[in-house]
């Protein structure tokens, strides 16, 4: 029986926190968590693929349920497989998904698509019988390497939340194993800020490395300004510190930081992604990418990315996606990239490792479980069997 994908199904979840960045607090937060159900059975089950948006967008169920799931679920099931007949071809999958959709306006839709296109890959690789980052690394050609680089994300600003909770909380990501963790700045002054970093720096002390994040709250005065009392201190990166489209801001930042720069998190296709290569001054021999795949059209999108990043001499390894999921890991592992965001202590049940995984020297390794490798973390499963049940 050929394969058919029978159903798609979203629910809205909330993964709220009284946690804020510069720009924004997470206080109404959602997130879409989707199940593409196929004919295909294992176990004497179907094999049923999830996904979900990272953490910053909201949830999509509107664009999903009213758009995109019927584009789906109405094609002829023999245009979605791939050459063999035996599985679904996620670029054909994409493509359905995104008929009558104008180029450009990538903002909303390029998370909804990314969502869906997460479930089809964890069905395409469930459906093989592999772990996601072996059938990639093996359609790519590679070795797939599963220990995978991760740093801690975290040091919010948070009610009551003062210098000596900040320091407890970095030293917990340092017991647990990072390497390099990562805080909040541009939600207060500059000379809070420099305090707030100085009490990190002198809690981690040699142990660990201190990335700092703006999520684009700054203009070019503002930008500089940190940039001039940042570079006082060893960072690991600076991270997103103007608006994501000013790309004349953040290649005016590398004449006052010398130091590595991160961006691109809030970049939603390869064409942005391209502009900031051409037009942001970004270095490849130091900086760092963040594109995130579950908010930019997905994993097919995200090749096409990376071999955007080739065409303009920029390695794999450069680029560590922002999210905290599961599925860029994957990709990490299976496509070389430089390693992946972990959020230890937030957005529950959708950040973190399956169980058992644990962080030793900055690393993890990756689990040989089939797809992405959702149902080795229990308290997510829980979730997805019910949206799937």
């Amino acid at each position: 029986m050929p394969v058919r994908i029978t159903d798609l199904r979203e629910v809205t979840r909330p993964i709220a926190s009284a946690i804020r960045n510069a720009y924004i607090d997470f206080s109404k937060m959602t997130t879409s968590l989707v199940a593409v159900v196929t004919n295909v059975e294992r176990n004497g089950r179907p094999v049923v693929g999830y996904g979900f948006n990272s953490n910053g967008r909201y949830g999509q169920g509107g664009l999903i349920r009213e758009r995109f799931a019927g584009r789906l679920t109405g094609a002829d099931p023999a245009t979605l497989l791939d050459d063999s007949g035996d599985n679904l071809d996620p670029d054909k999958v994409w493509a359905a998904l995104m008929t009558n959709e104008k180029p450009g306006g990538h903002g909303e839709r390029s998370v909804a698509v990314g969502t869906i296109d997460m479930a089809v890959w964890d069905a395409v690789a469930k459906i093989a019988g592999k772990p996601l980052f072996r059938l990639l690394a093996e359609r790519h050609g590679r070795a797939a390497d599963p220990r995978v680089f991760v740093y801690a994300a975290g040091g919010y600003y948070y009610p009551g939340k003062g210098l000596d909770k900040l320091r407890q909380e970095m030293r917990g990501y340092l017991d647990r194993g990072y390497s390099v963790v990562k805080m909040k700045i541009g939600g207060a002054t500059i000379a809070e800020d420099r305090a707030r970093i100085e009490a990190v720096l002198t809690e981690i002390g040699s142990q660990a490395r201190l990335a700092v994040d703006a999520n684009g709250r700054f203009d070019l005065e503002t930008a500089i300004a940190y940039a001039k009392m940042l570079r006082d201190y060893p960072l690991f990166w600076y991270e997103e510190a103007g608006d994501p489209l000013d790309y004349q801001l953040q290649a005016a930042l590398a004449e006052f930081y010398p130091g590595p720069m991160a961006t691109g998190e809030n970049l939603f296709s390869h064409q942005d992604a391209r502009n900031l290569i051409r037009h942001g001054g970004m270095r490849p021999d130091r900086d760092f990418l963040q594109f995130d795949c579950a908010l930019s059209y997905g994993l097919c999108e995200y090749r096409r990315t990376l071999r955007m990043l080739d065409a303009h001499g920029w390695s794999p390894s450069r680029c560590i996606p922002h999210g905290g999921h599961q599925m860029s890991l994957n990709i990490a592992a299976g496509l070389g990239l430089g390693g992946n965001e972990s959020y230890p202590d937030l957005f529950q049940p959708f950040g973190g490792f399956p169980d058992g995984v644990s962080v030793e020297n900055g690393y993890i390794v990756m689990p040989e479980l089939p797809g992405i490798g959702f149902e080795g973390k229990a308290d997510l499963a829980a979730e997805m069997r019910a949206l799937a049940a």
